[in-house]
């Protein structure tokens, strides 16, 4: 009976929880209008067939949800896309963006950290190559879906943009004259202005609050344009929990990996059998593959029973003589960060000891075995974005979590 009782109070405790979620949104939908994102015919079927692939069925189902979305004037899209790592997610937020600059307005695309900005924005150069004019600067690009059509201008904002250039993108932003930003915290500070913004992306959500997410949409000019907005996450969303923390937002699920994926393969393995890991990295690295190896500190601690990564990269340095390993956590400055991703991405260094730093954002085919010590101290978020760095093309990938007691 008391069982009973608890799950009816909790049953009513959610159900007026959704009540009150879906009043809000029911009120807003009557009193906020939004901007028709319509582009030009042809357009959006310009930028697919430009594309050096072909979209998944659940990509362009998830696609033909967010444009109709977007070019509804009756309320602003609330839309919220789940996909694992790999499913391109980014493919269908760059779409819209480009719907939106082709309709003669901005948007924005803010994501949480530097490494994940610059993966953004390298992903955009490398997808849109076939439509981009010659590079104008290192934190701008300019593409042209049409000989006879204005170009659409992207530029990178950061923390750590040089001044000139900071100034350069605020500006051009305050004109209306660029078209796209992708950038970090940097987009929402007070300095920045972004009068025609019609579209906010938001990727990996979970890593941003309300109030920052809903201060980039505020980049409006106020009252003038009620930006739809588009959240995306790597991370499962149960169900229930979907429906009640996220009953303001309609859902998109991309189920459905591109082709040549393989699925990862998982194993919990004691940290005493080491010897046996640092064999199987040498192995993989020999045949022209490379590794991660994540620590979830940078250095060691006597309170707490961990691998710390500097620590490690010295030892597996000694261990693993003929093969280069690189060292990268969120206290190196970011050029150092820049240089040693570089060289990985290079296939230079064959093994990169981490911290979690390269939780989002890390793209490199090429590695295809992972070790993860101390997983007991992640989330299963976070567990699974680290995954999501290895598997990444048509190589089987492992993941190895290695645990002090079994």
């Amino acid at each position: 009976a008391y069982e009973k009782a608890r799950q009816r109070l909790a049953f009513d405790e959610l159900f007026v929880l959704l009540l009150r979620v879906l009043y809000f949104r029911t009120k807003s939908d009557l009193t906020e209008n939004s901007i028709s994102l319509s582009p030009p015919e042809g357009v959006l079927d310009t930028f697919i067939n430009s594309l050096p692939f072909d979209l998944t069925n659940a990509q362009k189902r998830v696609l033909g949800e967010v444009t109709q979305d977007i070019s509804s004037s009756k309320r602003p899209m609330s839309r919220l896309i789940q996909g694992d790592v790999g499913s391109g997610k980014t493919v269908i937020a760059l779409a819209a963006l480009v719907t939106a600059a082709t309709a003669g307005f901005q948007s924005a695309i803010m994501v949480p950290t530097e490494i994940l900005a610059e993966q953004h924005f390298l992903t955009v150069t490398n997808l849109l190559q076939n439509l981009a004019e010659p590079n104008i600067k290192q934190h701008l690009i300019s593409i042209r879906l049409h000989p006879h059509s204005k170009p659409i201008l992207i530029g990178l904002l950061l923390g750590n943009t040089p001044a000139r250039a900071k100034r350069e993108l605020q500006g051009m932003l305050s004109e209306g004259t660029l078209d796209i930003v992708i950038g970090t915290h940097a987009v929402i500070q007070e300095n920045v202005s972004i009068p025609n913004l019609s579209l906010a992306i938001v990727d990996e959500q979970h890593r941003f609050g309300v109030h920052q997410r809903l201060a980039l949409r505020d980049k409006a000019s106020a009252g003038a344009i009620n930006p739809h907005q588009l959240v995306m996450t790597a991370t499962p969303i149960p169900r229930t929990l979907a429906m009640s923390a996220y009953a303001d937002l309609d859902s998109s699920v991309i189920n459905e990996l591109p082709p040549g994926r393989t699925p990862v393969n998982t194993a919990i393995i004691s940290s005493d059998r080491r010897g046996e890991i640092i064999d199987r990295i040498e192995k993989a690295c020999y045949e022209g593959n490379q590794a991660y190896w994540v620590c979830t500190l940078i250095e060691e601690s006597e309170a707490l029973q961990c691998e710390a990564a500097e620590a490690t990269a010295v030892k597996l340095s000694k261990q693993l003589p003929q093969i280069e390993v690189g060292l990268i956590h969120g206290r190196m400055k970011p050029k150092q960060k820049i240089e040693v991703m570089a060289r990985f991405k290079k296939g230079k260094t064959q093994l990169l000891v981490a911290t979690t730093v390269i939780e989002v954002g890390v793209d490199v085919p090429n590695a295809s075995l992972m070790v993860i010590e101390n997983p007991e101290r992640l989330g299963l978020a976070q567990l699974h974005q680290l995954r999501g760095r290895i598997g990444r093309a048509n190589i089987q990938s492992y993941c190895i979590l290695s645990l002090i007691h079994i």
